[in-house]
């Protein structure tokens, strides 16, 4: 069967895709057109492409992850890379080489593109500077950002509504310790959606009054009239205590259920970035119905953005590439 012919892209201007910011609204909106393109190569029966023919990509992810790594080693696969996953926990990382050490080994491996996942704030800047000709994406670092996350809710949303600018996204729970909400914030604003961040005092960042949306402690009132409501998840394996009472408690005041989300506007839809912990920032009732939920969708929609990033990255490197110390991070 003959491979389709894609049209034309413009040449990515980025060596690097580490935080929304790195990118301007065009770039992020040429982006979800293309996710759009790719979208057929997740869904139908042929799902190879050849335009990463002869590129190495690497996922490294220092913290356990199902949906990222998966969406991520699909992308890679169905683009036509050679996609290599490094298990961080049986790998010399786990018996203490440094980020820097793992980051001249890599060099020495030469990949075309590297996925980071690592928990603390700044790993994938800082391998982003030390990799040599290597496009770095990251995602997830520490509490900072996801930016591949917010690009895939914001394809969702796209897909769902015909539009992002102009929705009113509440985005509730966890706020503190999430990237999600950091990047999202940010995308959704820039492409014209209001957004409302949503959750109790202990779980919002200090800084939150600079974020560019509105805060809401109580959870009736800050869904009221919303469009999309997205779920965070509780990351109780980053609190020390004190941040809620209990997980029931939480789920009283802040969990999303049928009756607070009678409140939001007609046509709702929710969203998760999972993995959810039902019961707790989520009923199950909520999750699984598929008039409202649009969580299957996000998975969905990952590997097409995926698609999307990999694809402008490589472009960025078949241009002429520099790598090194002196990339932009």
């Amino acid at each position: 069967m003959t491979e389709p012919v894609l049209p034309p892209r413009q040449p990515f201007t980025r060596p690097h895709l580490l935080q929304i910011g790195d990118l301007n609204r065009l770039e992020a909106l040429e982006l979800l057109d293309r996710a759009r393109l790719f979208l057929p190569f997740t869904q139908g029966r042929d799902k190879k492409l050849s335009v990463l023919k002869g590129r190495t990509l690497i996922n490294l992810f220092f913290e356990n992850s199902t949906r990222t790594q998966a969406s991520f080693e699909l992308a890679g696969k169905r683009m036509g890379a050679d996609v290599v996953n490094m298990s961080v926990k049986s790998s010399s990382v786990a018996k203490g080489e440094t980020l820097l050490d793992t980051a001249a080994t890599l060099n020495a491996m030469g990949p075309d593109l590297l996925v980071i996942r690592h928990g603390a704030s700044g790993a994938a800047q800082l391998l982003a500077r030390k990799m040599v000709g290597c496009a770095v994406i990251n995602a997830g670092d520490g509490k900072h950002e996801h930016p591949t996350q917010a690009l895939l809710d914001a394809f969702t949303m796209l897909r769902t509504f015909g539009r992002v600018e102009g929705l009113t996204v509440a985005v509730c729970g966890d706020v503190l310790h999430s990237r999600v909400a950091r990047s999202n914030v940010a995308l959704l604003s820039m492409l014209g959606a209001r957004v409302r961040l949503v959750g109790p005092p202990t779980l919002m960042p200090t800084d939150v009054g600079r974020w560019g949306a509105d805060v809401f402690h109580d959870m009736r009132r800050g869904i009221a009239g919303a469009d999309v409501v997205m779920m965070l998840r509780l990351q109780l394996e980053r609190m020390d205590g004190g941040f809620v009472p209990s997980a029931r408690e939480f789920f009283r005041f802040y969990g999303l259920d049928r009756e607070k989300l009678a409140l939001a506007a007609p046509g709702v839809r929710v969203m998760h970035p999972g993995p959810m912990n039902r019961g707790v920032e989520i009923d199950s009732d909520v999750a699984d119905d598929e008039r409202v939920s649009l969580i299957a969708d996000q998975v969905e929609s990952g590997v097409a953005v995926r698609m999307a990033v990999l694809e402008a990255l490589a472009s960025y490197g078949g241009n002429g590439r520099a790598g090194g110390a002196g990339d932009p991070a």
